[in-house]
């Protein structure tokens, strides 16, 4: 047994954890995370062309904490200039608005969204292949062209349901007296994350994009207005999964996928994302839990 799981009282069997975890969804009973103001704001800057990057600073500055998060991400390998960063107006200049618009974002939602107290290992494999999903999202999107900033977002949040489902469950099963199998965690977590995942989409208010490929990354086929965001979602989803368990998705399976021609990705594309995994693993350790 895993050291952060409580002792085994009473295992939970899956019928009845997954009735009552349907119930809670139906009666909309779910507790979803608060999407901090600051977040917010930053959505909505993420989609404006006349977002200003001294309004970026100064937003980031009402929480000081995150401010100082910020600059300590800039100042880590993945990020790093040639001087360190010693403010956010001098973080915002070096790395772009873009740049650091996404850094914000991203550690502003994850002590929000991605905390299970008794769960951290599973949290951090969700927190990571988040990270990582973004990470290869930007590059499949800076690869065709589409919008790199909108690709990130669709990446990172494409699983959101997934760390809520996992503290519903974790509820669930303290309420009756039992544990949760790590089987039957994966088993649910996988069954039920869209739907949980779009209750946090409206919650949120999350971006078109990001609602459709939270819904069909894994059937971009279907997706209405944001097929692209879709298929570069599908994609990095499964780069992430194969960068942080090749044993689960090897490389011959990862290339193994209709996603790569309806992308219009070549060959050299497919290698040149395979050996991005220096680059992300620097992202994703920039941002630990």
């Amino acid at each position: 047994m895993s050291a952060e799981r409580p002792p085994a009282i009473d295992v939970i069997s899956a019928e009845p954890l997954e009735q009552l975890l349907i119930d809670r969804i139906r009666q909309g009973s779910i507790e979803l995370p608060l999407l901090p103001q600051v977040a917010s704001q930053i959505l909505g800057m993420v989609y404006d062309p006349n977002a200003e990057a001294a309004k970026l600073a100064a937003l980031i500055h009402q929480d000081q904490a995150l401010a100082a998060h910020v600059i300590k991400i800039a100042n880590s390998p993945a990020y790093m200039t040639r001087n360190p960063v010693v403010s956010l107006q001098h973080a915002v200049s070096m790395l772009g608005m873009n740049l650091m618009s996404e850094i914000a974002f991203s550690a502003s939602i994850k002590g929000s969204a991605f905390k299970v107290p008794g769960w951290d290992a599973e949290v951090k494999r969700l927190w990571q292949h988040s990270l990582a999903s973004g990470a290869y999202a930007k590059e499949i999107a800076r690869m065709r062209r589409f919008n790199v900033e909108s690709a990130y977002l669709c990446g990172l949040l494409h699983g959101i349901g997934k760390p809520v489902v996992l503290q519903t469950l974790v509820l669930l099963a303290k309420e009756q007296g039992s544990t949760l199998s790590r089987e039957l965690l994966h088993q649910l977590l996988e069954g039920y994350h869209t739907q949980v995942g779009l209750l946090v989409a409206a919650d949120w208010s999350l971006p078109p994009p990001v609602v459709e490929s939270i819904t069909f990354h894994r059937e971009y086929h279907y997706a209405k207005t944001a097929k692209q965001e879709c298929m570069t979602t599908c994609l990095a989803d499964r780069l992430a999964e194969h960068f942080l368990n090749p044993e689960a998705l090897d490389e011959a399976a990862v290339r193994d996928h209709a996603v790569y021609a309806d992308l219009n990705l070549y060959l050299k594309d497919i290698d040149t994302l395979l050996a991005l995994k220096d680059q992300v693993r620097k992202a994703v350790e920039a941002m630990p839990l």
